[in-house]
């Protein structure tokens, strides 16, 4: 084994750029580590995207995809590899009430604010069963208008804010760099890090958890204030490089 009893990392500019497939490099390294670590993935993202950007290119094994847990919309559905497939173990989803206030409260401000633009790449409200969010641009949005949107960060935050005063019953925070996501209360990557904990057995403090934001105020840094053991990275490719390098060292742990 590592020197963690298993290895969580996010998707999104980790694993693979944002809202793009694994890069083969990537999935190479993330089946080595299948072979001698759990591995968890965890994002705001709903299940389909982890099918499109990360299991459609991991080549892996039954035996390596047994290893793996999968946690869309940080933690609020959990998967895991059983007969073949993969089986929803537990889904807390928003109720129809909420998810309509959450749709009415995010397009009424986006709106009010000059933020509902008039170009958009696919859909900008989705229902996530679990989790409801704002794109500003769509989900299929290009990678260089996402990053042009908002750089600062402020017409997020301006957005967030808004929404969260009209849903004090919801949680409200940034996402990706263009979203904002809605659950209910208290759900953020440190929820779904301490669910997985219930589920394996393994504390949070014997994980290592994977991110490019661990910053304060980045999407990944509950996992901080949970006292979780992290390393961050700068994108996929620093991911790979650190992934290639744990498998390695287990290889020369092992020869005699």
């Amino acid at each position: 084994m590592t020197a963690h009893a298993l290895i969580a990392f996010d998707l999104d500019d980790t694993l693979a750029p944002s809202k793009s497939p694994m890069p083969p490099r990537m999935a190479d390294a993330l089946a080595d580590l299948l072979d001698i670590s759990p591995v968890c993935v965890i994002s705001g993202g709903h299940f389909g995207q982890f099918s499109d950007q990360v299991l459609a290119y991991l080549h892996a094994t039954e035996e390596q995809l047994s290893r793996l847990h999968l946690m869309p919309t940080c933690g609020t559905r959990y998967l895991r590899h059983e007969d073949g497939q993969w089986r929803t173990i537990y889904a807390h989803d928003l109720t129809t009430e909420e998810r309509t206030a959450a749709f009415a409260a995010l397009e009424g401000e986006a709106r009010r604010l000059g933020l509902w633009e008039a170009q958009a790449w696919g859909e900008v409200l989705e229902d996530r069963g679990s989790q409801v969010t704002f794109s500003a641009l769509g989900q299929q949005a290009p990678l260089e208008a996402k990053k042009a949107w908002d750089p600062t960060g402020e017409k997020k935050e301006a957005l967030r804010a808004a929404v969260a005063a009209l849903l004090p019953d919801l949680e409200v925070r940034s996402g990706g760099s263009t979203s904002v996501d809605i659950t209910r209360e208290g759900v953020d990557k440190a929820y779904g890090m301490e669910r997985l904990a219930e589920q394996t057995g393994i504390p949070v403090t014997d994980m290592l958890f994977v991110g490019d934001r661990l910053d304060p105020g980045g999407n990944d840094y509950p996992v901080v204030r949970l006292g979780m053991p992290t390393h961050a990275v700068g994108g996929w490719e620093d991911t790979a490089a650190f992934v290639e390098h744990l498998v390695a060292e287990r290889h020369r742990a092992l020869r005699p």
